[in-house]
């Protein structure tokens, strides 16, 4: 997993709505990561709707989030839709994992990404960083809070 202090690998990947999206459109800004395994699973359907509740904090504390798992943007379209949720997806889709990869999220052998969350500050070096044990683990909303 990258490091706190390391500069954040830069990326170039489509929203939900097809838009390219890179890091440095948030240059300036600081942005909360959050790796994910896949669209639609149970798990992921919660931890994105938790901490869609806390959206309007990280707003006020400065902080964009962005979701990213290895789904394709269409995918990410209905997801969002299903959720009703507002938080920008992006799709590491092809090269499968490649950001993920590049922040050491991606776990080779399940083809997608471990939860993994990365705050990036304002001039795009990594503040913190936290990694699940397992995929079946949802780091929680408090746990970002206290981080920012």
């Amino acid at each position: 997993m990258i490091e706190s202090g390391q500069k954040a690998p830069d990326f170039t990947l489509p929203d939900h709505s097809g838009r390219e999206v890179s890091l440095s459109d948030y240059q300036g800004r600081r942005l909360l990561l959050v790796f994910y395994p896949l669209d639609f699973s149970p798990i992921c359907t919660d931890q994105l709707a938790a901490y869609e509740k806390i959206a309007q904090q990280l707003d006020e504390a400065g902080v964009e989030m962005v979701g990213i798992s290895v789904d394709s943007a269409f995918a990410h379209a209905a997801f969002r839709d299903k959720l009703g949720v507002e938080t920008t997806l992006l799709a590491d889709f092809e090269p499968k994992g490649n950001v993920a990869s590049a922040y050491g999220a991606y776990l080779d052998q399940a083809g997608h990404s471990n939860r993994s969350l990365v705050l990036i500050d304002a001039d795009g070096v990594v503040e913190w960083v936290h990694e699940a044990d397992t995929p079946l683990d949802i780091p929680s909303p408090d746990l970002i809070l206290e981080a920012i």
